[in-house]
C-alpha cells in the first residue's frame, strides 16, 4: 500500500490519504529528529473522545521503529491533516504501564491489531495526539 499511498499523496497534495477510505487516516507532519526538515507520514489513527488521536508505530510489523516515532520524541509539537484540515497537535508517548489499557481501547476498533507488536518482536510506540 505505501507506494500507492505516495502516488495518491502527490495527486491530492497530501490532504486526503487513500487509506482514509477504509479507516480513520491522517497525514502526520513532524520535524525530522536528525534533519530538522518537515516530514509527512500518512497513518491510520484511533480517535478518542474529546478529539485526541492515538497513532501506533507498527511499521507494518517490521523489526524497526518508523522514523516518525523518533521525530515525535525529539519534536512533540507537530501537526496533522485530517480530511483536508491541518490541525496543530502535541504528541505524548503512552507510558509502558499504560500500554495494555491503550491496546485494549485500540483493539475495540481494530481487533487483532496488536499482532503487529508480536510479529515485529518489539514494543510498539504509541502516541496520543492532542489538538493545540
Amino acid at each position: 500500500m505505501p507506494p500507492v499511498e505516495r502516488v495518491w499523496a502527490g495527486i491530492s497534495g497530501g490532504r486526503y490519504p487513500l487509506s482514509g477510505v477504509l479507516v480513520p487516516s491522517l497525514v502526520l507532519h513532524t520535524i525530522g529528529a536528525k534533519s530538522g526538515l518537515e516530514r509527512d507520514s500518512p497513518l491510520m489513527y484511533c480517535p478518542e473522545p474529546g478529539g485526541t488521536m492515538l497513532i501506533t508505530g507498527s511499521n507494518f510489523a517490521r523489526n524497526t521503529h518508523p522514523a516518525w516515532t523518533a521525530n515525535l520524541a525529539a519534536h512533540p509539537v507537530a501537526a496533522v491533516t485530517v480530511k483536508g484540515r491541518r490541525i496543530p497537535v502535541h504528541a505524548t508517548r503512552i507510558a509502558d504501564d499504560r500500554l495494555d489499557e491503550t491496546w485494549a481501547y485500540i483493539e475495540r476498533q481494530w481487533p487483532g491489531y496488536r499482532a503487529y507488536e508480536r510479529d515485529s518482536g518489539r514494543i510498539l510506540r504509541i502516541f496520543r495526539l492532542t489538538p493545540r
